[in-house]
């Protein structure tokens, strides 16, 4: 009961907390929005640790919140479904996700949601809405480590919802160093249905889209600016992307 994960928090709050949360995911997803999730069976087949998820981000939650709910459905027995039971009985609670420090202390719900599992970093290249340069703080990378060999991560190469927005370099030194295996992911849908923050309720009736595709073959002695470009292209936020859109 009293179980904690690597970073210590208590697994028995994880849980109530993705319990309760899991009834206003389904209604968001389900009920006032429709969803058409294709690929996540292969949740079904992988390890359960050193398994890294590469995103597109629309907004700061409702990607996340769609990823986690398919992935628990899929695990449980019901993939490309966001169902409650599914969730509800047994969440899967080995995961973590990447996320802004800052973005994660503006409000209670952050503050709570951050215990389900947040790696909060320090971005290097904007804080306050202003653009900054930052060294790395290496403790952050050391996170994300301890998350790899206890779970799977969840993290957003962009760190901002901007689309086509040029992915950061920490993500495929992440890849280089520790050698996950790379789902790429792709959501769709969120930016028209939620605000910025995926809390508020911008448009009912929108079609939601979440397309989990194979692991990524790469090679861990190639370069980070190559492996960087193989997960932005697998994410649909290359430049080749960018040109079709």
């Amino acid at each position: 009961m009293f179980k904690k994960n690597t970073f210590g928090q208590y697994l028995i709050v994880k849980q109530a907390i993705m319990r309760t949360a899991c009834f206003f995911t389904y209604y968001r997803f389900s009920v006032i929005n429709s969803y058409k999730i294709t690929g996540s069976e292969i949740f079904q087949k992988l390890p359960r640790q050193n398994v890294l998820i590469v995103s597109n981000h629309q907004t700061y939650f409702a990607d996340a919140a769609l990823a986690v709910h398919s992935m628990c459905n899929s695990i449980n027995g019901a993939p490309n479904k966001i169902t409650i039971k599914d969730f509800f009985w047994k969440p899967f609670l080995n995961f973590y996700y990447v996320a802004a420090k800052e973005t994660m202390k503006s409000g209670l719900l952050p503050k709570i949601f951050a215990l389900t599992g947040s790696i909060s970093v320090q971005r290097t290249w904007r804080s306050e809405g202003k653009d900054i340069q930052r060294d790395v703080d290496q403790s952050d990378t050391d996170n994300i480590k301890k998350a790899l060999d206890d779970g799977w991560v969840l993290t957003f190469p962009q760190g901002t919802t901007t689309p086509f927005a040029p992915g950061r370099k920490g993500t495929a030194h992440i890849i280089k160093n520790y050698k996950p295996i790379v789902i790429p992911i792709v959501v769709d849908g969120m930016r028209e249905a939620f605000g910025k923050k995926g809390l508020n309720i911008k448009k009912k009736g929108v079609d939601l889209v979440l397309k989990i595709k194979q692991p990524l073959n790469i090679d861990y002695s190639d370069s980070v600016e190559n492996i960087l470009e193989q997960v932005m292209d697998a994410i649909e936020q290359s430049k080749r992307y960018q040109l079709e859109s």
